[in-house]
């Protein structure tokens, strides 16, 4: 009979997690050692075995878990039943905000995805996929010529492009704080997007090739 799981269990669970993304982004995944996650989340290696199974576990439950936590945001402003373009302001906002305190985990998204086995990376990709599905719909409801014109999709990978990669330059200590950050990209998201003219044709192949390609944090 497995041994029941302690009332602490997840909780506890979630912090090696989250110390592990900040090892892994800090100094990479192949790097890194289960010695040094032990270290970094403060428990015995033998503890930390009772949670994991081993290191490429923790990069494949990290980089699920932050997937999970973003297609999550996405559920909870469909269900707001806003308009349109309030509903794409809020999904922007929401996930801007979001990535303050995920930005060991997307990091390690977007730069260790790569060691998961085949079968786990396409579960993320497909993960990152619907993720930006919800966000070209969105787009789409804001502007339906843009979507006649397959242009949803890679207005949504631009996007993506200013969110994604804050974790690049963003200080923790800086004067800008993701909060306050937010506003300022739906406003330049909205304040770009009256002026995009669908034009009369799409040259075959560059955008539906490459965003068929794009993912949530690694194209964009």
């Amino acid at each position: 009979m497995a041994r029941p799981r302690s009332s602490g269990y997840d909780g506890q669970r979630e912090q090696i997690l989250a110390a592990a993304a900040a090892l892994f982004a800090r100094q990479g995944y192949t790097a890194s050692t289960m010695n040094q996650v032990a270290a970094a989340c403060g428990v015995s290696k033998a503890t930390l075995y009772h949670y994991v199974r081993d290191k490429h576990a923790l990069l494949a439950q990290i980089a699920r878990g932050h997937v999970e936590r973003l297609q999550a945001l996405v559920a909870e402003v469909a269900v707001l039943g806003l308009a349109p373009e309030t509903h794409l302001r809020v999904l922007i906002e929401r996930f801007t905000a979001a990535y303050a305190s995920a930005q060991h985990e997307h990091r390690v998204l977007t730069e260790d995805v790569k060691f998961l086995d085949v079968a786990e990376r396409d579960a993320v990709v497909e993960g990152q996929r619907q993720v930006v599905a919800a966000f070209a719909r969105a787009v789409a409801a804001v502007r339906p010529d843009l979507a006649e014109a397959e242009l949803a999709k890679p207005m949504a990978m631009l996007l993506f492009g200013m969110i994604n990669w804050t974790f690049t330059w963003m200080r923790p200590d800086g004067p800008l704080t993701h909060q306050a950050l937010a506003p300022i990209v739906s406003a330049l998201f909205f304040g770009g997007l009256p002026a995009v003219a669908a034009p009369s044709s799409v040259p075959r192949g560059v955008p539906r090739t490459r965003a068929s390609r794009a993912r949530v944090g690694a194209a964009a």
